[in-house]
């Protein structure tokens, strides 16, 4: 088709404002799909992303309507999930920006409207839910055109429920969204945006033709990897995978080359012709560095090679995810794994369960922290195994990000004091009307990480949101804090900890295990530990057997002598015996500071 008539572009938004549903309604509308075959969350493939109804993966498909040729990509809203944003918008002209009616405009919204900004992208306001009874269009209106600058009447009002509005979107989608640029006659330039592992087609490649024209039998380069390939298949999601003899300028598409190393296709890499290649590659995209690392370590050490593989697979479809190899003394063989946060941690811990039968031991998730040493090097340490002794240790530096805290006026003063005790730095308030407040604060992220998002929508009802941006490092006072199990330190178990607070984290992590370890036929000792220094120390009683239960009467020596005889036998197996440790053992970090 002539890119006159073809249009590209994503939907984004905060989570939970409606871009699966508003995606379902234009796949009805242009008949993409029947009647019979539509479910809600069609684009959501994976089991996951229906469960928990939030969209995980970018999905493109491509629907025709007006004679025009609309190539739609479907991106997640959660924060976590940014990177997939990134990617789609480089595949795009325009974007439409959803924007509930009930909710206005919220962090999340305006992180993905500075991510259109940033690539020149046409932005559509759409507000949506207004058939709802606490709906507030008028709100909604002004708080975008304040955001982004444009008039109230640009704003497309809609419900993708009833279906009020969503031809005018579209509409306004072939308007105001540009033709995509490129010269057909040019040598073939297309980017990776995504990939996925097909068993029987090997690596599957998603891309967006920049320049010239992909045929099934061309023999393509990655230019990054700078590998060949002869094309199988190139096809278009409608949306389902349907071949088609070519892609042509501005088409987003699919190409699979019998490519069964799943190395050599990057994301963000361009693909051109072998015999013809481009000059120069597309900029592709800037690499995610992991936020959050924990270990991934298979229940049964004989998993090690499959837990290998499918983490190969999985990077495919999802380039924010790192791994390499590690041992633990307690845990064997298993991945140092680095993630964008801990939904995305749990995600692919999910992921890796179901679709690979994996069972899995987790240890608790950490940041990367920054160590000067006294030699004037610096490392990044994101295991605390690997943490230098304290005598090599010149200065100790935390990763901090911005946060933006959009909640209700009402909620600020507790949502205030629990930035201060999360150890925030007050930066700023701006008042968005007069029930709306955005608060800003500089704050580390280990005390973002586990259950801060939570304990701020409890705190607002429901109607708070976040949104954080990585500042760089600045200097604390942090420390090892190690647990001891029967006096053997338990490596999986290892955090770094604020030094002023070692004692009570000690304590409570102590109180947590013996909580979570089942009882032994010896006793379990548990100690929390900072260098040489015992801080905090619980213990678990030994199951108990009636060992006198037969003795009937007769002189009491008899009942001591199997007494002392069980209690040898306690301490040989209190020596020798082995304490294998349970999940919520090393989940149990996560639950520091909440209440049993």
């Amino acid at each position: 088709m002539h890119p006159d008539k073809i249009r590209n572009f994503s939907i984004v938004a905060h989570i939970d404002h409606g871009k699966s549903t508003i995606a379902d309604r234009f796949l009805l509308l242009t008949h993409a799909i029947s009647q019979r075959e539509f479910h809600e969350q069609f684009l959501d493939d994976m089991e996951l992303e229906r469960e928990r109804g939030i969209t995980i993966k970018a999905r493109a498909v491509r629907i025709r309507y007006k004679d025009y040729e609309l190539n739609l990509i479907d991106t997640p809203g959660h924060i976590d999930f940014t990177y997939e944003v990134r990617k789609s918008l480089a595949a795009c002209e325009g974007v439409i920006l959803l924007v509930d009616a009930t909710q206005g405009v919220q962090a999340q919204t305006m992180t993905n409207y500075y991510l259109s900004m940033e690539r020149n992208l046409t932005v559509i306001p759409v507000i949506s839910k207004i058939d709802l009874s606490n709906a507030e269009p008028e709100k909604a209106k002004n708080e975008i055109s304040e955001l982004t600058g444009c008039g109230k009447e640009e704003a497309v009002l809609t419900s993708a429920k009833t279906g009020v509005g969503i031809e005018a979107v579209l509409d306004a989608v072939i308007e105001r969204i540009p033709p995509p640029e490129g010269d057909s006659k040019k040598p073939l330039k297309a980017l990776v945006f995504d990939s996925k592992y097909d068993t029987y087609k090997g690596v599957i490649a998603y891309l967006r033709v920049f320049d010239g024209i992909l045929r099934t039998g061309d023999k393509i380069r990655m230019m990054r990897a700078q590998t060949e390939h002869e094309v199988e298949e190139v096809g278009i999601f409608n949306p389902h995978p349907h071949k088609v003899a070519s892609l042509g300028v501005g088409e987003v598409g699919y190409v699979a080359a019998n490519i069964k190393d799943v190395n050599r296709v990057k994301i963000g890499d361009t693909v051109t012709l072998a015999g013809q290649p481009t000059e120069e590659p597309l900029p592709g995209y800037q690499e995610m560095k992991p936020m959050v690392f924990a270990g991934f370590y298979p229940v049964n050490q004989k998993d090690f090679s499959v837990l290998r593989e499918s983490m190969d697979k999985l990077r495919l479809n999802d380039a924010s995810f790192h791994y390499e190899p590690e041992t633990s003394a307690s845990l064997g063989f298993g991945y140092r794994c680095g993630f964008l946060g801990l939904l995305h941690m749990d995600i692919i811990r999910e992921r890796l369960e179901r679709e690979f039968s994996l069972e899995l031991l987790i240890t608790a998730p950490n940041v990367v922290y920054r160590i000067t040493k006294t030699d004037g090097k610096v490392m990044e340490l994101d295991n605390p195994t690997q943490m230098p002794s304290p005598q090599e240790i010149k200065e100790f530096e935390e990763p901090f990000i911005e946060a933006q805290l959009i909640i209700p006026a009402k909620a600020l003063g507790p949502v205030m004091q629990f930035c201060q005790d999360r150890r925030g730095i007050y930066k700023s308030t701006e008042y968005l009307d007069p029930t709306r407040a955005l608060l800003r604060y500089e704050l580390p992220f280990a005390e973002v990480l586990i259950d801060f998002y939570d304990k701020i929508k409890s705190m607002t009802s429901g109607y708070g949101s976040l949104n954080y941006d990585f500042i760089g490092y600045l200097p604390a006072e942090l420390a090892k804090l190690d647990i001891l199990i029967n006096g053997e330190p338990v490596d999986a178990l290892s955090s770094i900890v604020i030094r002023d607070r070692a004692y009570y984290k000690g304590k409570e992590l102590a109180e947590r295990l013996k909580e979570v370890i089942p009882r032994q036929l010896f006793e379990v000792v548990i100690q929390a530990a900072i260098g040489s220094k015992i801080i905090a120390r619980e213990s678990i009683s030994a199951l108990k057997k009636n060992v006198t239960g037969k003795c009937y009467g007769g002189d009491i020596t008899r009942k001591r002598k199997l007494w002392e005889k069980q209690k040898e036998g306690k301490k040989r197996m209190k020596r020798i015996g082995k304490v294998d440790l349970p999940q919520e053992a090393f989940m149990s970090v996560l639950k520091m500071g909440e209440k049993s």
